[in-house]
């Protein structure tokens, strides 16, 4: 099975979470009007009594065609991910759920300038740099209790995720 690859939009993405970006978002001017609030860009969800982390995860890109071996889900948390540079990279999700299939699964290429925020329990693969090792902020639960289930496909199963 080969995954195509499909533009990051809000609409697209909405049945995962939101994309975080401030074309074609309102904003309100703060500071004497020396800056624009692009206010509420993502649901940052913090379930049973987590706390927010910030951090930042420095990716390696892989080689593609990527075999898909495996996804995870975060399911106490949502988890956002900002580019810190100018390079695109690779969003694969699948639905909320206990399940997971390849038909499930859909891939998007995100530009720099569009962060990814995965609603708990959305399944995703982990970060996809493309271009050169990547930095990006990252915002998720931290806290007691674990946050992250992982799912693996059967290993007679080729699901390959390609950058073009």
């Amino acid at each position: 099975m080969k995954l195509d690859l499909k533009p990051l939009t809000k609409e697209a993405f909405a049945p995962y979470g939101d994309v975080i970006e401030t074309s074609g978002s309102d904003y309100f001017l703060i500071n004497n009007g020396s800056t624009r609030r692009y206010h509420d860009l993502a649901k940052i969800e913090i379930l049973e009594g987590g706390r927010p982390l910030i951090n930042i995860f420095q990716a390696t890109p892989l080689s593609y065609p990527l075999a898909v071996k495996m996804v995870e889900r975060h399911p106490h948390g949502s988890q956002a991910f900002i580019p810190l540079g100018s390079n695109p990279y690779l969003v694969l999700v699948a639905k909320a759920g206990e399940d997971v299939t390849p038909e499930d699964l859909e891939a998007f290429i995100a530009t720099s300038d569009q962060g990814v925020n995965y609603h708990a329990g959305t399944w995703h693969h982990p970060v996809l740099a493309l271009d050169g090792v990547s930095d990006f902020l990252v915002v998720d639960r931290g806290g007691e209790g674990h946050n992250c289930d992982e799912f693996f496909f059967a290993e007679d199963l080729e699901i390959l995720l390609d950058r073009s």
